[in-house]
């Protein structure tokens, strides 16, 4: 079998992923609002070779969100902000298609594709919790199948506005006075179901053509809109097995939409708990479980389901019946637990727990979580993965220091950016500008 290229990236939720990271010591508590704490966990992804790191966001707070939910940064003020201190690493946010504006959004990620030289990327999202539209003047939180519908029509308005400028559109002759050439700027027109933009976009394109289309389809609408637009794909698959199925699943329906299957890279959520034995690795464990209460742990549950409150039901008889609840929320997040907790006949209290602080496949020695990261890959059911540290300190050190390098001596890493784009070093192609080809066809 040969051997892959893995392609490695870290989300960055200030202290880190856990809902009680802040607590721990290894972290500034005010991580999710300290910009040295970006800046130097940016610095040391980069210089360990991540091909990215990403900023996750949401628009709707609550007094029992995740603590550092509460108070953190937008994702491309910051992004444009590390852009500025890094030179290879790519720059990728989260931004709503339900609640924002083409024309806005495809100008800004625009910005930060020329700022960072062509290394960011965009993690589309369609909003889950139904409060955030208390926050807009949209009116109701659309049903989660419309959320989908305008996400397509918006991705497809924000892909056009990103071609209004051919590559070599602005000439910028000073002896003739001619800053561009008429003839490459295009209006994009679109007047559409949920969105109008004519374009102009006023800004030009970046050395990667356009940004990287971050997506993490999860649902069966979720997977089709991944499969026609995403390039690179977040899942939460918790076993092999199931991450080989949405492996297969996702990059045939890419296929079916005429796109090559190796140009979507699937990249699972990594979670890794590490130590230099097995027992190491376990006081680690147990040191992320008590950052928690069993009334967090609640909290926690409860935000995939809208914030619903678990609270009333007894702890320790069988999960609740709650019928449809966050079926407009977290859709395929909600079903898989109210399946574990049918399956294996769990309580309230483990299913809280187990939701709060997940102790995943990927828990063991450095070689023995390396290991597990070749097997995922070779066996097709990632491209790569997403590393989601409970606490961004010393964990994530250990991560870079002793795992990567593992992966890099067995022939599945290498720290050596292999281009200046963020598409280069996901081996995803350039995006040709439409108008150039359609010139090119028609010669």
């Amino acid at each position: 079998m040969s051997k892959k290229n893995m392609k490695l990236g870290v989300i960055i939720q200030g202290p880190g992923g856990h809902m009680n990271s802040w607590k721990s010591e290894d972290v500034p508590a005010d991580g999710s609002i300290n910009l040295e704490h970006y800046i130097n966990v940016t610095q040391k992804a980069e210089k360990s070779g991540m091909d990215f790191i990403f900023i996750a966001d949401g628009l709707h707070i609550h007094e029992k969100s995740i603590p550092h939910f509460l108070n953190r940064f937008e994702p491309i003020t910051l992004l444009a902000t590390l852009a500025a201190v890094t030179k290879q690493i790519g720059l990728v946010g989260t931004v709503s298609t339900t609640y924002s504006e083409p024309f806005n959004i495809a100008r800004q990620f625009a910005s930060l594709d020329k700022i960072s030289g062509g290394r960011a990327g965009w993690n589309v999202v369609t909003t889950p919790l139904e409060g955030t539209a208390s926050n807009f003047n949209k009116g109701n939180h659309p049903d989660h199948s419309l959320r989908y519908k305008m996400a397509d029509e918006y991705l497809e308005v924000a892909k056009g506005l990103w071609d209004s400028w051919e590559d070599n559109a602005f000439v910028r002759n000073r002896e003739t006075g001619q800053f561009f050439d008429a003839d490459k700027m295009h209006r994009l027109n679109h007047e559409g179901e949920f969105f109008k933009a004519h374009g102009p976009l006023n800004i030009e394109r970046s050395k990667q053509g356009q940004p990287v289309i971050f997506q993490a389809g999860a649902s069966k609408t979720g997977i089709a809109f991944a499969a026609k637009h995403g390039e690179a794909i977040f899942t939460n698959k918790a076993t092999l097995e199931s991450a080989q199925e949405y492996y297969r699943d996702l990059k045939d329906q890419a296929a079916q939409n005429g796109r090559k299957r190796d140009e979507v890279a699937i990249l699972p959520s990594l979670s890794p708990i590490i130590g230099a034995t097995e027992e190491e690795a376990n006081a680690k464990y147990e040191e992320i479980k008590n950052l928690i209460s069993i009334e967090e742990a609640l909290n926690y549950l409860g935000r995939y389901f809208d914030h619903f409150d678990f609270s009333q039901f007894p702890l320790d008889e069988a999960f609740p019946d709650i019928g449809d609840v966050g079926k407009n929320s977290f859709q395929s997040t909600t079903d898989e637990i109210k399946a574990m907790a049918q399956d294996e006949n769990l309580t309230l209290r483990e299913v809280a727990l187990r939701v709060a602080t997940p102790k995943s496949e990927f828990f063991g020695t450095y070689e023995q979580v390396a290991g597990k990261m070749i097997e995922w890959v070779d066996n097709e059911a990632a491209d790569g993965f997403v590393i989601s540290m409970y606490v961004m300190g010393k964990q994530y050190d250990d991560f870079l220091q002793f795992v990567v390098p593992i992966l890099e001596e067995k022939g599945y890493f290498s720290r050596n950016y292999e281009s200046d784009t963020l598409r280069g070093n996901l081996n995803l192609p350039f995006i040709e500008n439409r108008y150039r080809k359609k010139a090119e066809t028609s010669q």
